[in-house]
């Protein structure tokens, strides 16, 4: 039979490091837990129902898996719904996911260990519920992505409109360089890139992948890193639309550190509505989500089919275009 020492040994890890994934501790670092999950799995691994275990299975856990460590708006969103758990008898158990992970796989781990009585999923791959979801047998909600059209009786989704927000945000910069994440590979990334295309397609024109578009992580480090590659194909851009408030932030940090400045030379946009953007210099200009809503949306729906057993509900909720300090007014072009 397969122990915890097992699983540290394979993993390369120490076995509190293990203890700590297996009990979804958020002391962690993504790279340990993505290798010890992988060793999980692949040994299909479960800890012995000990006496902690059974009390875990049997409390009213609500799981929240959470993609990407760095996305502010999550970290919000979280922050809300554990103000509306505590008002209740349920109890609320974290697990922070890399942005590529597979949060449907996780899912499924959490569901064997914890027995949560529903899960909300913070961002998530349609891909990995098409292939995975089936094994999740709770209520679920997924947040900020849609869900409508993966018909899972047990899936709703809170949203905003990712393409019409991203529209959006182009529109006020037109024309525009573009910081997102790997559209292959991210949903939420792949919903804004469309809404890019749309409102280049709107103004007469076609959006040059090669040209204009730079891939980035959703962190500080990897969208300043972008911004500069950008920069070095496309020196004559005069605005950006980075997919995240943290993407924006990095990149104008990249765009001063090269000698521009903003909004003067070059306009910049984000996208979330975090407090950051609101504090920052300067002041950043950004399609703010409505993180409460989300939030209180979310819960309210799962809670609806844990009791009350209610059918999936699917809604979009209303986005805003801030209008900040780090883009220039189009007439004054």
């Amino acid at each position: 039979m397969v122990t915890i020492k097992d699983i540290a040994r394979e993993s390369g890890y120490s076995v509190s490091t293990v203890s700590r994934v297996l009990n979804n501790r958020n002391d962690v670092s993504p790279d340990a837990r993505k290798k010890i999950e992988e060793v999980v799995a692949k040994f299909n691994f479960v800890p012995n129902n000990n006496a902690k275990h059974l009390k875990q299975n049997n409390s009213k856990a609500i799981g929240v898996l959470v993609k990407g460590i760095s996305n502010m708006l999550f970290a919000s969103v979280v922050e809300e719904i554990q103000r509306m758990i505590e008002k209740t008898e349920y109890t609320l158990v974290v697990s922070y996911l890399d942005e590529d992970a597979d949060e449907v796989e996780q899912a499924i781990l959490l569901c064997r260990e914890r027995k949560p009585l529903g899960l909300l999923f913070l961002g998530g791959n349609p891909e990995y519920f098409h292939r995975e979801f089936s094994g999740v047998d709770v209520p679920c909600v997924l947040v900020t992505n849609r869900a409508n059209e993966m018909h899972f009786e047990n899936l709703s989704s809170v949203a905003t409109d990712d393409i019409a927000a991203a529209r959006c945000a182009v529109d006020q910069l037109f024309v525009a360089g573009i910081l997102g994440g790997d559209f292959d590979k991210s949903y939420t990334s792949h919903q804004r890139f469309l809404g890019c295309e749309q409102s280049f397609s709107e103004h007469g024109a076609v959006l040059d992948v090669e040209h204009c578009y730079e891939k980035a992580r959703f962190s500080f480090g990897s969208a300043c890193r972008a911004m500069k590659r950008l920069i070095g194909k496309f020196p004559d851009v005069t605005a950006v639309f980075a997919m995240s408030d943290v993407m924006a932030i990095g990149a104008i940090r990249a765009l001063r550190d090269l000698g521009y400045r903003v909004p003067e030379d070059v306009s910049v946009i984000g996208f979330d509505g975090t407090s950051l953007a609101e504090y920052y210099n300067p002041k950043l200009a950004t399609i703010k989500q409505q993180h409460q809503t989300l939030a209180n949306r979310s819960i309210e729906i799962l809670f609806g089919q844990i009791e009350l057993k209610k059918e999936p509900i699917h809604e979009i909720v209303p986005f805003e275009f801030v209008n900040g300090e780090s883009i220039r007014v189009i007439d004054e072009r």
